[in-house]
């Protein structure tokens, strides 16, 4: 018998739907959230036999169960580790285990698309084009390929993951690979993706309004409380709060934070690990620790959230050679534009500070940083330009 535990997202779920593809029912599927892994893989190895094959998928075993499985499969027993996290590599020494982060052609992995490579290589499953699609719909959602690729079924994947039971969505998914057509949602499937599209469009919306910025050691992070929806308000927050290293989405019920970046430059699976996480570079998830809990909510309780950016101008426009308007929290206006090449300057009500700014986006930061700047709207920079006219009269 095989016995699989994996994750409980859409990943570790495409991992239980191509095993029951090659195996059937000789496989016995168990669904874990990260903290709760361990202990059930404890609980099989103390009960397994030789007959009993123990697969563990997307998610990665502590020290002391990988002590247990190298007896385990010592004595006899087989084991098998799949993951595509860059904090599970270490377990790569031994034989039972292969963690993979990118394919050979550099893209990322995910443990669906690894799982179901291997069933392929053992001749245990026949690849088929509906089974190739959701396997790859998977990995471009896990990875969060598909927001570059503009792939919105991928997303689509996840948000009918969320809209039903692991079951239901498990026999929807079995039903659809085990027929010869192609990959394809029905149109009540279609319908109900629609009306998720609105909703989670309106609460992105108001968790906008909802972001705080501290700085937590070497990085500047917004922090928000949301239990929905991590990985789609992570990434919306970061495109519209762009100066922030990353995103933290705090989920005080669950007791766990979601981490979330756009940035090349900044690797949230070691800021994660601090908590006792890990994960992507760019995608991670850690405990809501005692120290975690008074940095990242504690901290930023008092503090008011962030303002937005005016988003609809036309003539105020970030990045403008000739200049940028903002307003600080005090109400000081703040003119960042551009002196020579490479030179970008930040004048606070009309003093220019020393330092300057190899670039816009640095410079941008540090008035975010250290005045809580909004980009203003058009109106309001027309009024300062006004201000300067030999017309003005106050």
């Amino acid at each position: 018998m095989y016995h699989l535990f994996s994750h409980n997202d859409l990943d570790g779920v495409g991992c239980g739907i191509v095993a029951k593809l090659a195996w059937g029912n000789e496989v016995k599927v168990s669904y874990n959230s990260i903290g709760r892994l361990n202990h059930q893989v404890a609980g099989f190895l103390e009960n397994a036999t030789g007959m009993d094959t123990l697969i563990i998928t997307d998610l990665s075993v502590n020290e002391e169960n990988e002590k247990k499985i190298n007896e385990y499969v010592a004595a006899g027993g087989k084991a098998l580790l799949i993951d595509h996290h860059k904090s599970a590599l270490h377990l790569n020494e031994h034989a039972w285990a292969s963690v993979t982060v990118e394919q050979e052609d550099g893209k990322l992995t995910s443990a669906t698309s690894l799982l179901y490579d291997y069933l392929d290589r053992e001749g245990l499953l026949t690849k088929t084009k509906g089974a190739d699609e959701f396997v790859e719909l998977v990995r471009q959602y896990d990875t969060w390929e598909w927001d570059v690729n503009q792939n919105f079924t991928a997303k689509k994947l996840n948000d009918l993951f969320f809209m039903v039971s692991i079951d239901e969505f498990e026999r929807k998914i079995l039903t659809k690979l085990n027929s010869s057509q192609p990959f394809h949602f029905d149109e009540i499937e279609s319908k109900l993706l629609d009306v998720e599209e609105s909703r989670v469009t309106r609460y992105i919306s108001r968790k906008k309004r909802e972001v705080y910025q501290v700085v937590i050691g070497e990085h500047l992070a917004g922090i928000v409380h949301g239990e929905n929806y991590h990985s789609e308000l992570g990434n919306e927050l970061s495109k519209e709060f762009t100066h922030l290293d990353y995103i933290a989405i705090v989920m005080a019920g669950s007791k766990r934070i979601s981490l979330r970046t756009i940035h090349d430059d900044v690797d949230v699976s070691e800021i994660a690990a601090l908590y006792d996480g890990g994960g992507h570079r760019k995608a991670s998830g850690c405990n809501l620790t005692e120290k975690a809990f008074k940095q990242f909510v504690e901290q930023t309780f008092y503090l008011e959230p962030l303002k937005r950016d005016a988003f609809k101008n036309q003539h105020n426009l970030k990045g403008a050679p000739s200049g940028s308007l903002y307003k600080g929290r005090n109400d000081e206006s703040i003119f960042v534009y551009q002196k020579g090449e490479g030179n970008w300057v930040i004048e606070i009500s009309q003093k220019p500070l020393t330092k300057t700014f190899s670039s816009f986006e640095t410079a941008e930061k540090h008035l975010k940083k250290e005045y809580f700047a909004v980009l203003v709207r058009d109106a309001d920079w027309v009024g300062h330009l006004l201000k300067f006219s030999p017309y003005y009269k106050k």
